[in-house]
């Protein structure tokens, strides 16, 4: 089994990850880029699992909060946590933990990691969306046209890349023995 500082070091290196594809941003009409956050969200709890996944989306966000600029677009700051997109980036703990979650109880396979990340994938709209709906003091259905809408089908895409692209690296991870099997 792999030691504690070793796991920290790749959670570490996880939480990096996520902050270089937040940068991959596009940005769009109600504020809300479509970012590769998402993606590397997935991606990091299809291949740690639920503990050292959420914890590197943990680590993520309180880089952000202190103002370490990791967010989409190089910015950070409790501004952006209380923002239009904030609710987004705090779903992202809450998708790690439930997709993380039902990976572990139903297997790091392709099928299951594709259900997993799907799920994800809607728990971080619905955390986003009704943030972007309180703060822009809008409907329901403009926050809905705004901040669901524009990303269910690259979303879909992006879920189905992180199960796969995760599923190979976890496995070849596990293959050389710089995963522990728990993880």
């Amino acid at each position: 089994m792999k030691s504690n500082t070793h796991m920290y070091v790749i959670t570490a290196f996880a939480a990096a990850i996520i902050a270089v594809l937040a940068q991959v941003s596009i940005p769009l009409p109600m504020g809300v880029p479509i970012t590769g956050q998402t993606l590397a969200v997935g991606l990091v709890v299809t291949i740690l699992g639920t503990r050292y996944g959420t914890m590197a989306v943990l680590v993520y966000i309180l880089l952000g909060a202190v103002g370490m600029p990791v967010f989409s677009n190089m910015s950070g700051g409790l501004a952006v946590l209380i923002g239009a997109t904030g609710g987004y980036i705090i779903g992202f703990l809450a998708q790690a933990f439930i997709q993380g979650i039902y990976m572990d109880k139903f297997g790091y396979n392709y099928v299951q990691a594709i259900i997993s990340n799907l799920i994800g994938m809607v728990i971080t709209l619905a955390f986003g969306t009704t943030w972007l709906k309180i703060v822009m003091n809008i409907t329901w259905e403009a926050a809905f046209m705004g901040g669901v809408a524009p990303f269910i089908i690259l979303g879909i895409l992006k879920a189905i890349l992180a199960a796969w692209l995760g599923v190979v690296v976890r496995n070849r991870l596990l293959g050389a023995k710089l995963l522990p099997k728990m993880a």
